[in-house]
């Protein structure tokens, strides 16, 4: 059903400026940033169908709802017919919208004060990569951002990390703490005894410079887990 056939108060912009975004459903929310459907099929139809779209022939790869969808790249849009270079920029850009807006927020306010926005913010830039990656979150003696480095890359089931190359980074940044992350492609965000090897290895390591381990963050999908949170630091 085209909006205008909706009655006024279940048309998505109307809704929200009455009840406020939370009272809308994931499909509604896109088809603001959509804004029009295409011939045959109105926008509410085309954001339901683009939350669940399948991108290759083989069907096995896919949105799988807004966090997916969100994930995508500017490429992976490119396969969704109705989405122009206007509406695939729209919804890129939402994204690097909300990563930057926590950055922003981690470099001006102690980020174990908020320890759910470091985990958030972690999820944002690791679980939908498809290779496995690890990454470090860089902090001052504050205990604020510094910087993000994705600094090893590996394959879907192991990475090679070098302390003496997390040592130099911690170095270059003057950092005086480190959050350690990593994703797990296959979904799970459950530590293996090679993660909490390689979190005990890279404690020593960074110790020897007086900066400290604070948390080594593992990304599945959908979830992140603290390793500090359960008591395995």
């Amino acid at each position: 059903m085209p909006l205008k056939d909706l009655p006024l108060d279940a048309r998505p912009r109307e809704k929200l400026l009455a009840r406020g975004p939370g009272a809308l459903s994931d499909a509604e929310l896109l088809a603001l940033l959509l804004r029009t459907g295409i011939q045959g099929k109105g926008v509410l139809q085309m954001a339901d169908e683009l939350l669940h779209l399948k991108v290759n022939a083989a069907g096995d790869a896919g949105f799988d709802g807004i966090a997916g969808l969100l994930h995508a790249t500017a490429d992976d849009l490119k396969r969704v017919k109705g989405l122009g270079p206007a509406k695939r920029a729209e919804l890129v850009a939402v994204l690097e919208l909300a990563r930057r807006a926590m950055a922003q927020q981690l470099k001006q306010r102690t980020v174990f004060a908020t320890p759910h926005a470091v985990k958030d913010y972690l999820q944002l830039h690791l679980s939908a990569k498809t290779h496995e990656v690890f990454a470090v979150l860089f902090l001052d003696i504050q205990n604020r951002m510094l910087a993000l480095e994705e600094l090893f890359r590996g394959t879907l089931t192991q990475t090679s990390v070098y302390p003496r190359e997390v040592v130099l980074r911690a170095l270059h940044h003057q950092a005086v703490a480190v959050v350690l992350a990593h994703n797990h492609p296959s979904g799970t965000a459950q530590p293996s005894r090679a993660d909490e090897a390689l979190t005990q290895t890279l404690k020593a390591a960074l110790a020897l410079i007086d900066v400290r381990v604070l948390d080594h963050v593992i990304v599945g999908t959908g979830e992140a887990l603290s390793m500090a949170e359960r008591g395995w630091m």
